[in-house]
């Protein structure tokens, strides 16, 4: 599908948006989008090439408004999400790039484990990064107007991605939802966070894994990460603590956690640690525990889900031998 009416309307000055215009055509909101995209001073060459071939995926929509509601606990979650093939996996792949893994780990001040299970949770390492036309599903996706300005502001992003020359329209795919490469960053991500590992002149996210492996370390570095913590630790808690206590928003050192009657899994005491941690219970006080370190709060940065962060921690845990 090709679009060539909207230079001679950005010419024209014509400046339209989508919402000032009941029932605009995807085709008429197509060539909205170009104008702005121009007008917030992304070349109209790129601008024209990564167009040339956009298309309504009727599909994001569909996926976008039907998001399946399961009714999952972590005991029910970790077993799909973290298999044991996935696990010898995880550690198979470890152990081969472990040199570049360490080389990334000390230069961004993050411990190999979690870059791979990021890796191994995001697209099962590589091999599920998407197949969607990052232009098209963004823009199909801000039409549907649900969160226009959110969508916008990615295709936007990833307009700018393609004109400094990290991938082209034909390559940039990912997700339905505009997630992208091998550790599923949205376009805005990319900017901020994507680092050229390699040296080669491009950050690319689906095929060079100095690249995958430093992108996913410098956006934990950037997020607070800390090199000499854990993420989290599995514990008891009394029924009798307070709700208002719950959740990453308060952070008290272990020994008032330890006052407040909380106890490793195993019923010992807690270490006598200067760290701060928050009590987390994702699945509220029927299900699992966890006293929650600063890293488990840079892991909710890339991804806001509790269950994304117990997952990803969970199989770096279980990469390097622990339970």
């Amino acid at each position: 599908m090709r679009f060539k009416p909207w230079l001679m309307m950005l010419l024209a000055g014509l400046s339209l948006s989508a919402q000032a215009v009941p029932d605009i055509s995807f085709e008429q909101y197509v060539v909205n989008l170009q104008a702005e995209a121009v007008a917030q001073g992304i070349p109209a060459k790129t601008v024209q090439s990564a167009f040339e071939h956009v298309q309504f995926i009727e599909r994001a929509v569909k996926n976008d408004r039907n998001q399946p509601e399961f009714k999952l606990t972590l005991d029910t979650y970790l077993p799909k999400a973290v298999p044991e093939w996935k696990v010898k996996q995880a550690q198979r792949l470890y152990r081969q790039h472990y040199a570049l893994l360490q080389q990334v780990g000390k230069q961004y001040g993050v411990q190999p484990r979690f870059i791979v299970a990021l890796w191994g949770i995001e697209t099962n390492f590589g091999k599920l990064t998407g197949k969607y036309s990052l232009v098209s599903s963004l823009a199909t996706l801000a039409y549907e107007g649900r969160r226009e300005a959110f969508f916008k502001k990615e295709l936007f992003a990833a307009l700018r991605i393609i004109d400094e020359g990290h991938a082209t329209p034909e390559t940039l795919k990912g997700s339905w939802a505009g997630a992208m490469g091998q550790v599923q960053f949205m376009p805005s991500s990319f900017l901020n966070f994507a680092v050229d590992q390699d040296g080669d002149g491009r950050k690319d996210l689906w095929h060079s894994l100095p690249d995958v492996f430093g992108s996913a370390a410098h956006y934990l570095q950037q997020h607070g990460w800390k090199e000499d913590e854990t993420w989290a630790r599995r514990v008891k808690a009394p029924a009798s603590i307070d709700a208002k206590q719950l959740g990453v928003a308060v952070s008290k050192p272990l020994a008032e956690w330890q006052a407040l009657g909380v106890r490793n899994l195993d019923g010992s005491a807690l270490p006598h640690l200067g760290q701060q941690a928050s009590l987390v219970m994702p699945d509220d006080r029927e299900g699992r525990a966890y006293l929650a370190y600063d890293n488990y709060k840079a892991l909710m940065g890339w991804n806001r889900s509790n269950y994304f962060v117990v997952a990803v921690g969970y199989l770096a845990d279980r990469i390097v031998g622990k339970s």
